[in-house]
């Protein structure tokens, strides 16, 4: 299915909250999706994702607000293979889900570590749009599925590292130097 995103306010860029910061470990509560404010909250997310180098997603706990709002896009990332573009979804659930797979995952709140998580490689998530409130469901693969379960997890309160098998799955994040200076 493809859906046509509201258009939304101009987003401001907000600093990320990293853990152990207590937002990020409890469980959000639902959000209007028709209020200005959840509006703003969405354009916020995107702006904030955008200017961030390798952010594929970000949800509400992770700039410091306690709501079920996220955004994620795949677009340029290359372990993508189906891919929706932009996609901002407010009080989302995974409604299907099949296919578990391990893969290495990061988190700009967790800045210094990666770990190998487990996560179904096929799922649906149902949420609603911003502006509009309209249920949408999107059907996905791979690693757009594991990103928006992902932030469907920030929303409930879970960290990467919450589902990681232990210790021996959890690795310092390698630092790239770019080669352009």
């Amino acid at each position: 299915m493809t859906f046509q995103l509201p258009a939304l306010p101009t987003g401001q860029v907000r600093d990320v909250v990293r853990a152990p910061a207590p937002v990020l470990s409890t469980a959000a509560p639902e959000l209007d999706p028709t209020s200005p404010e959840a509006a703003q909250l969405c354009a916020d997310l995107v702006a904030t994702m955008r200017v961030s180098p390798g952010c594929v997603g970000l949800a509400a706990p992770q700039i410091g607000v306690a709501a079920r709002a996220f955004c994620v896009d795949v677009t340029e990332h290359p372990k993508t293979k189906t891919c929706h573009g932009l996609i901002v979804l407010i009080n989302a659930d995974v409604i299907a889900a099949s296919r578990n797979e391990k893969s290495r995952e990061g988190c700009m709140s967790v800045p210094d570590f990666t770990g190998d998580v487990k996560r179904a490689n096929r799922v649906t998530v149902a949420g609603l749009l911003p502006v509009t409130g309209e249920r949408i469901e999107i059907v996905t693969d791979a690693f757009e599925a594991r990103a928006l379960q992902h932030e469907i997890d920030h929303c409930a309160g879970l960290l990467f590292l919450d589902r990681v098998a232990g210790a021996h799955a959890v690795f310092p994040r390698k630092v790239y130097q770019d080669p352009r200076g």
